[in-house]
Protein backbone atom coordinates (compact mmCIF):
# COMPACT_ATOMS: atom_id res chain seq x y z
CA UNK A 1 0.00 0.00 0.00
CA UNK A 2 1.50 3.53 -0.77
CA UNK A 3 1.50 6.05 1.82
CA UNK A 4 -0.13 9.47 1.05
CA UNK A 5 2.20 12.00 -0.14
CA UNK A 6 1.87 14.27 2.64
CA UNK A 7 0.22 14.07 5.81
CA UNK A 8 -0.45 15.64 9.09
CA UNK A 9 0.48 13.45 12.32
CA UNK A 10 1.51 13.46 15.96
CA UNK A 11 5.28 13.82 17.34
CA UNK A 12 5.70 11.41 20.79
CA UNK A 13 4.99 14.69 22.50
CA UNK A 14 1.82 15.62 20.94
CA UNK A 15 3.20 18.46 18.38
CA UNK A 16 1.64 18.01 14.72
CA UNK A 17 3.72 17.10 12.51
CA UNK A 18 3.82 17.53 8.37
CA UNK A 19 4.79 13.71 7.20
CA UNK A 20 6.40 14.34 3.87
CA UNK A 21 6.85 10.56 2.45
CA UNK A 22 8.59 11.46 -0.89
CA UNK A 23 12.20 13.24 -1.10
CA UNK A 24 12.18 15.16 -4.36
CA UNK A 25 15.23 16.77 -4.16
CA UNK A 26 18.63 14.45 -3.10
CA UNK A 27 21.99 15.58 -2.17
CA UNK A 28 23.29 16.94 0.42
CA UNK A 29 26.23 19.00 -0.91
CA UNK A 30 24.52 20.53 -3.91
CA UNK A 31 20.88 21.21 -3.69
CA UNK A 32 19.24 22.60 -7.23
CA UNK A 33 18.00 25.48 -5.31
CA UNK A 34 16.54 26.96 -9.01
CA UNK A 35 14.10 23.85 -8.97
CA UNK A 36 13.15 24.16 -6.05
CA UNK A 37 12.25 28.00 -6.28
CA UNK A 38 10.35 26.54 -9.71
CA UNK A 39 8.56 23.71 -7.70
CA UNK A 40 7.46 26.84 -4.95
CA UNK A 41 5.86 28.56 -7.92
CA UNK A 42 3.02 26.54 -8.00
CA UNK A 43 1.38 27.64 -4.72
CA UNK A 44 1.50 31.19 -5.79
CA UNK A 45 -1.87 32.94 -5.10
CA UNK A 46 -2.70 29.93 -2.32
CA UNK A 47 -4.19 31.26 0.66
CA UNK A 48 -3.88 29.32 3.49
CA UNK A 49 -5.78 29.36 7.53
CA UNK A 50 -3.14 29.21 10.44
CA UNK A 51 -5.45 26.33 12.53
CA UNK A 52 -4.37 27.53 16.04
CA UNK A 53 -5.14 31.31 15.38
CA UNK A 54 -7.19 31.54 12.26
CA UNK A 55 -4.87 34.22 10.66
CA UNK A 56 -4.75 34.13 6.75
CA UNK A 57 -1.66 33.76 5.27
CA UNK A 58 -0.86 34.39 1.66
CA UNK A 59 1.77 32.89 -0.76
CA UNK A 60 2.63 35.74 -3.17
CA UNK A 61 5.24 35.60 -6.13
CA UNK A 62 8.42 37.02 -4.18
CA UNK A 63 8.21 33.66 -1.73
CA UNK A 64 9.38 32.08 -4.23
CA UNK A 65 12.60 33.98 -4.53
CA UNK A 66 13.31 34.81 -1.37
CA UNK A 67 13.52 31.31 -0.20
CA UNK A 68 16.12 30.68 -2.66
CA UNK A 69 17.93 33.19 -2.20
CA UNK A 70 17.48 34.05 1.37
CA UNK A 71 20.88 34.61 3.97
CA UNK A 72 19.29 31.59 5.37
CA UNK A 73 19.62 29.47 2.40
CA UNK A 74 22.88 30.60 1.94
CA UNK A 75 23.90 29.72 5.24
CA UNK A 76 22.10 26.43 5.72
CA UNK A 77 24.44 23.65 4.38
CA UNK A 78 24.20 19.54 4.80
CA UNK A 79 20.92 17.39 5.86
CA UNK A 80 19.35 20.73 6.98
CA UNK A 81 19.99 22.21 3.29
CA UNK A 82 18.39 18.80 2.10
CA UNK A 83 15.11 19.12 4.44
CA UNK A 84 14.78 22.61 3.82
CA UNK A 85 14.77 22.02 -0.10
CA UNK A 86 12.37 18.65 0.71
CA UNK A 87 10.13 20.50 2.82
CA UNK A 88 7.91 22.97 -0.06
CA UNK A 89 6.21 19.75 -0.55
CA UNK A 90 4.20 20.41 2.63
CA UNK A 91 4.49 24.37 2.93
CA UNK A 92 0.63 24.75 2.96
CA UNK A 93 0.66 22.05 5.64
CA UNK A 94 3.24 23.22 7.42
CA UNK A 95 1.43 26.75 7.41
CA UNK A 96 -1.63 25.36 8.57
CA UNK A 97 -0.07 23.58 11.68
CA UNK A 98 1.81 26.75 12.55
CA UNK A 99 1.95 28.25 16.08
CA UNK A 100 2.78 31.87 16.31
CA UNK A 101 5.41 32.84 18.82
CA UNK A 102 6.55 36.13 18.64
CA UNK A 103 5.54 39.74 16.39
CA UNK A 104 7.99 42.14 15.55
CA UNK A 105 8.49 45.68 13.90
CA UNK A 106 10.50 46.14 10.61
CA UNK A 107 13.72 47.70 10.90
CA UNK A 108 15.00 47.64 7.76
CA UNK A 109 14.78 50.20 4.98
CA UNK A 110 15.12 47.34 2.31
CA UNK A 111 11.60 46.01 3.45
CA UNK A 112 9.68 49.21 4.62
CA UNK A 113 7.29 49.18 1.93
CA UNK A 114 6.42 45.46 1.62
CA UNK A 115 6.35 44.73 5.68
CA UNK A 116 5.27 48.21 6.63
CA UNK A 117 3.33 46.34 9.85
CA UNK A 118 5.75 44.27 10.90
CA UNK A 119 6.63 40.58 11.01
CA UNK A 120 5.59 37.50 12.36
CA UNK A 121 7.36 34.29 13.46
CA UNK A 122 5.69 30.96 13.44
CA UNK A 123 6.93 27.16 14.42
CA UNK A 124 6.16 24.68 12.70
CA UNK A 125 7.42 20.81 12.01
CA UNK A 126 7.88 18.49 9.46
CA UNK A 127 9.23 14.82 9.12
CA UNK A 128 11.21 13.37 6.23
CA UNK A 129 12.06 9.97 5.29
CA UNK A 130 15.48 8.36 6.11
CA UNK A 131 15.02 5.47 2.94
CA UNK A 132 17.23 1.82 3.74
CA UNK A 133 16.76 1.81 0.02
CA UNK A 134 15.07 3.10 -3.26
CA UNK A 135 11.65 2.23 -1.48
CA UNK A 136 12.05 1.11 2.00
CA UNK A 137 11.84 3.38 4.67
CA UNK A 138 14.26 3.34 8.15
CA UNK A 139 12.79 6.27 9.74
CA UNK A 140 11.69 9.64 10.15
CA UNK A 141 13.94 12.77 10.80
CA UNK A 142 11.03 15.36 12.62
CA UNK A 143 12.44 19.06 12.17
CA UNK A 144 11.27 22.22 13.54
CA UNK A 145 11.17 25.31 11.32
CA UNK A 146 10.64 28.94 11.55
CA UNK A 147 8.18 30.81 9.18
CA UNK A 148 9.30 34.17 8.21
CA UNK A 149 5.69 36.25 7.53
CA UNK A 150 5.68 39.97 6.48
CA UNK A 151 2.71 42.18 7.61
CA UNK A 152 1.63 44.65 4.95
CA UNK A 153 0.25 48.25 5.24
CA UNK A 154 -3.51 47.00 5.49
CA UNK A 155 -2.29 43.97 8.01
CA UNK A 156 -2.21 41.25 5.12
CA UNK A 157 0.11 38.28 5.93
CA UNK A 158 2.39 37.09 3.41
CA UNK A 159 4.81 34.04 3.76
CA UNK A 160 8.20 35.40 3.08
CA UNK A 161 11.08 32.45 4.13
CA UNK A 162 11.57 29.07 6.29
CA UNK A 163 14.55 29.65 8.52
CA UNK A 164 16.25 28.40 11.27
CA UNK A 165 15.29 24.31 10.31
CA UNK A 166 16.99 22.08 12.78
CA UNK A 167 16.46 18.33 13.32
CA UNK A 168 14.44 17.64 16.59
CA UNK A 169 14.44 13.74 16.83
CA UNK A 170 14.02 10.54 15.05
CA UNK A 171 10.83 8.58 14.89
CA UNK A 172 10.53 5.03 14.05
CA UNK A 173 7.33 5.55 11.99
CA UNK A 174 3.92 7.68 11.96
CA UNK A 175 0.28 6.17 11.80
Amino acid sequence: MKKDKIVISFDEKGHKVVVINEILFWGKKSIPWGKVEDYLKRYIGEIVKVAETEEIIHIDNDFPDEFKGSEDTKRVRGANAKAKANSVQGILEMIHISKKVSEMENKKTKNERKASRGWYRYLTRFALPVLLDETNISHYNVYLATLIVRVDRRGILHLYDVINISKENSIASFT
